[in-house]
C-alpha cells in the first residue's frame, strides 16, 4: 500500500507534467512557414553575419530571439487558433533589452511592411548609422494593427515624414527621434486619433505646421524639438487637454506664444526655448497652469519684466529664462512660492536690483544662474547655502554685485564668487525703530515695566 502511494506521488509529480507538456506542445499552433521565413530574411537584413536559421531552427514563436514576439488569434467563425508575429525589435539597447544586434551595413527589408499583418510594434535602435537607407514605400494595407512605431538614433534612415505616416488608426506611440527624416509635418498626423505620444525630435523637419491637433484627445506627449520648423504654433495645440509634455524647443517658431496653451491644465513640462517668439513678454496665463513642473523659454527675446504669477505654481521644479531680454528686478515672490524649485536660470538678461534673500531659503535648489545681468548689492546667501549649491551658484558678470569676505574664501564656491568684488563694509543689520502695530505696543510696555521697577526700589529704600 505504501509502495502504491509512493508510485502515485512520483507519477503525478514528475511523469504527469511531462505528458501534459508534450500534449500541449502537440496541440499548440506554430508559426506558418511563410511568416517564419520572412522573419529569417528580416533578421539577415539587419545582421547577415549571424546564422539566424542555425541558432533558432525551431518554431520562432516557441523559441524566438529576444525582440521577436508572437501572440495567438482566434477566428470568430471557425474558432481556429493561429499564431502570428506581433512585435519586432532590433538594435541592442542593454542587457535588459538584448534585441538582435544591427551591423554597420544593415538594410531595411520591405518584408516588414508586407509579411506581418498582425504587427503591433516595430522598433529600431541605432541600426542605420553609416550606409544610407531610404524609407521604403509603405503599402496602404499595412498598419491596421500597429500600435508602436519607434525609430531611435538612426541618422542614415532618410526619407520624407509623409512617406511614413499612414492611416494608423490603432497607433499609440509614434517615436521618430535622431533620424534623417525630412520634409514638412503632414496633416495626416491629426488623424491618428488613438495616439498618446508623438515624438519627432532631432530630425530635419521643416516648414510650417498646419496640422489640426483637435482630434488627438488621448495625446500626452508632443515633442517636435530639434528641427527647422517655423511659423506660428497652431492654436489647436491648446485642445490637447490630456497633454503632459510639450517640447517645441530648438526650432524657428515665431509670433506670439498662443494663449490657448492655458487650456492645458494638466501640462507638467513646457519647453519653448530657442525659437523666435516675439517681444510679447512672459505669458501671464502661466499663472493658470497649476500643474507645471518645468518651464523653459530661454533664447526667445520676449522682453519685459518677470511677472508676479508664482502664487499658485508651487510645484515648479525648473525654470529656464536665459537670454530673453528681461528687465527690472527679480520678484522676491519666486523665492516665497516656489518652495520645490531645484533649477533656476536667469542669466544673460538685463535684470537689476538686489538678489532676493528669499532664494536662500529654497530647500531643494541645486542650481541658480544669475550671470551677466545688472544686479547690485550684497550677495544675501549664508555660507551653508552657498556651500550646498557650490559651483552651480553662478553670479559673475554683475559688476555692482559684491560678496562678503568670509564667503569669497569658501573652496566649493570660489569659482562662483571669484570675479565678484568684495563688499566694503561687513554685513551688520541696521537698527530698526518699530513705530507701528505690535512693536510700538511692545516698546511702550517696556517703558512701563522700567518705571514700575524704579518705583519699587524707591519704596524699599
Amino acid at each position: 500500500m505504501a509502495f502504491l502511494s509512493i508510485f502515485k506521488l512520483i507519477f503525478f509529480s514528475t511523469v504527469m507534467p511531462i505528458l501534459v507538456t508534450i500534449s500541449l506542445q502537440q496541440e499548440q499552433p506554430v508559426l506558418n512557414l511563410a511568416e517564419q521565413d520572412s522573419v529569417y530574411q528580416v533578421l539577415s537584413s539587419i545582421n547577415s553575419a549571424i546564422p539566424w536559421r542555425t541558432l533558432f531552427p525551431d518554431d520562432l514563436c516557441s523559441y524566438p530571439p529576444h525582440g521577436v514576439v508572437c501572440d495567438y488569434f482566434t477566428d470568430p467563425t471557425t474558432n481556429n487558433v493561429t499564431v502570428h508575429i506581433t512585435e519586432l525589435s532590433f538594435g541592442y539597447v542593454s542587457d535588459y533589452a538584448p534585441n538582435p544586434p544591427c551591423s554597420p551595413n544593415s538594410t531595411f527589408s520591405p518584408l516588414l511592411f508586407n509579411s506581418f499583418k498582425h504587427l503591433r510594434k516595430l522598433f529600431f535602435y541605432q541600426c542605420f548609422i553609416e550606409s544610407q537607407v531610404y524609407v521604403p514605400e509603405i503599402p496602404t494595407t499595412f498598419g491596421s494593427s500597429l500600435e508602436e512605431l519607434v525609430f531611435i538614433n538612426n541618422p542614415a534612415f532618410v526619407g520624407p515624414l509623409s512617406g511614413i505616416i499612414r492611416n494608423f488608426t490603432s497607433l499609440r506611440r509614434l517615436v521618430l527621434t535622431g533620424n534623417g527624416i525630412y520634409g514638412s509635418i503632414p496633416d495626416g498626423i491629426g488623424d491618428l486619433v488613438n495616439v498618446e505620444e508623438i515624438t519627432l525630435s532631432r530630425n530635419k523637419l521643416s516648414g510650417q505646421v498646419s496640422v489640426n491637433f483637435s482630434e488627438l484627445k488621448k495625446l500626452k506627449v508632443l515633442d517636435l524639438s530639434g528641427n527647422d520648423v517655423d511659423g506660428n504654433v497652431p492654436c489647436s495645440v491648446g485642445n490637447l487637454t490630456q497633454l503632459l509634455k510639450l517640447d517645441l524647443s530648438s526650432n524657428g517658431f515665431s509670433g506670439k506664444i498662443p494663449e490657448s496653451l492655458s487650456n492645458l491644465q494638466g501640462l507638467e513640462f513646457l519647453d519653448l526655448s530657442f525659437n523666435r517668439f516675439g517681444n510679447f513678454g512672459i505669458p501671464l496665463f502661466f499663472a493658470e497652469m497649476p500643474r507645471l513642473k518645468e518651464v523653459y523659454l530661454s533664447g526667445n527675446l520676449l522682453g519685459g519684466e518677470i511677472p508676479e504669477i508664482w502664487e499658485k505654481l508651487g510645484g515648479i521644479l525648473g525654470i529656464g529664462f536665459s537670454g530673453m531680454g528681461l528687465v527690472g528686478g527679480i520678484p522676491a515672490s519666486m523665492g516665497v512660492h516656489l518652495t520645490n524649485l531645484c533649477y533656476l536660470v536667469l542669466d544673460n538678461n538685463n535684470l537689476e536690483g538686489k538678489v532676493p534673500e528669499e532664494f536662500g531659503f529654497l530647500e531643494f535648489v541645486s542650481e541658480i544662474n544669475l550671470e551677466n545681468n545688472n544686479l547690485s548689492g550684497r550677495v544675501p546667501f549664508s555660507a551653508k547655502f552657498t556651500a550646498k549649491v557650490g559651483e552651480k551658484l553662478r553670479l559673475k558678470g554683475n559688476p555692482e554685485l559684491c560678496v562678503d569676505e568670509k564667503l569669497s574664501h569658501g573652496k566649493s564656491i570660489h569659482g562662483s564668487f571669484g570675479e565678484l568684488k568684495k563688499c566694503s563694509k561687513p554685513d551688520i543689520p541696521n537698527p530698526v525703530l518699530f513705530i507701528g502695530g505690535s512693536y510700538s505696543g511692545l516698546l511702550s510696555s517696556s517703558f512701563h515695566v522700567l518705571f514700575l521697577f524704579w518705583g519699587f526700589l524707591m519704596v524699599l529704600f
